[in-house]
C-alpha cells in the first residue's frame, strides 16, 4: 500500500511498509526545535523534495547545531525512540511504533553551522507549517560527506547530487569544492560526464 503526505500543495506517496506518520513526526520535531530555540532544517528525501525531486523514503532526516544533541536525544528517547548510534556528527533513532518510524540527525558546529543555517529557507510546506531546508549546495555537501563516510551510499548520493546540479542558479564551483576537499573529485567528474 501507499502512505502519503501533502507537501507544497503536492501529494507525495511513499510505500506503506513503515506506516511512518511523516506529518506527525515533522510537526513534533519542528515544535521541539522551535520551543528550544535550536536552528534546524529538513534534509534527506524531504529536503530534496523541496527542490523538486520526489523519491520513496522510510525515515526523516534533520540537521541541527551540535549544541542541540543532548536535549534532542533526551526528547526523542522520551517519545519512545531508541538511539541506535550517537557520535559527534550523527545520531540515528528508531521507534518500536512504526508510525513514529526512524529519525536520523546530522549535527554541525562552528562556521559550518553558521553558514548552513544562514542559507536555509522555509521552502517545504506541510499544511500550515513552513519547514526550513538548506541551500541545494549544502544538501550536496552533506551527500558528499555521506559518500566519504559510507561508500556503499555512493550511487544513490551521486544521483541526488546530479539532480541538485541541474537546478537553475546552482553554484557548481562550490559543489565541486566539496568533492575536492573530500578527496572525491573523480566522483564529481563522473557526475558531470553523465549530465
Amino acid at each position: 500500500g501507499l502512505a502519503g503526505v501533502m507537501l507544497s500543495g503536492v501529494a507525495v506517496a511513499f510505500r506503506d511498509e513503515s506506516a511512518l506518520d511523516f506529518a506527525r513526526v515533522l510537526n513534533t520535531l519542528a515544535g521541539f526545535f522551535q520551543r528550544e530555540g535550536f536552528a534546524y532544517a529538513v534534509i534527506g528525501a524531504f529536503g530534496l523534495h523541496a527542490y523538486g525531486l520526489s523519491r520513496a523514503t522510510f525515515d526523516l532526516d534533520f540537521v541541527t547545531d551540535s549544541g542541540a544533541q543532548r536535549k534532542l536525544i533526551a526528547f526523542l528517547e522520551s517519545l519512545g525512540y531508541e538511539t541506535l548510534h550517537r557520535s559527534a556528527g550523527y545520531s540515528n533513532h528508531v521507534h518500536s511504533d512504526h508510525s513514529w518510524g526512524r529519525v536520523d540527525i546530522v549535527y554541525v558546529e562552528g562556521e559550518t553551522s553558521r553558514r548552513l543555517f544562514e542559507g536555509c529557507r522555509p521552502v517545504l510546506r506541510l499544511s500550515d507549517l513552513m519547514l526550513p531546508v538548506p541551500r541545494p549546495e549544502h544538501l550536496a555537501a552533506m551527500k558528499v560527506q555521506a559518500m566519504k563516510n559510507d561508500p556503499e551510499r555512493t550511487l544513490r548520493e551521486m544521483a541526488d547530487i546530479q539532480f541538485l546540479l541541474s537546478l537553475p542558479d546552482i553554484d557548481e564551483v562550490e559543489i565541486r569544492g566539496y568533492f575536492e576537499r573530500s578527496g572525491l573529485l573523480d566522483r564529481y567528474h563522473e557526475i558531470k560526464r553523465l549530465t
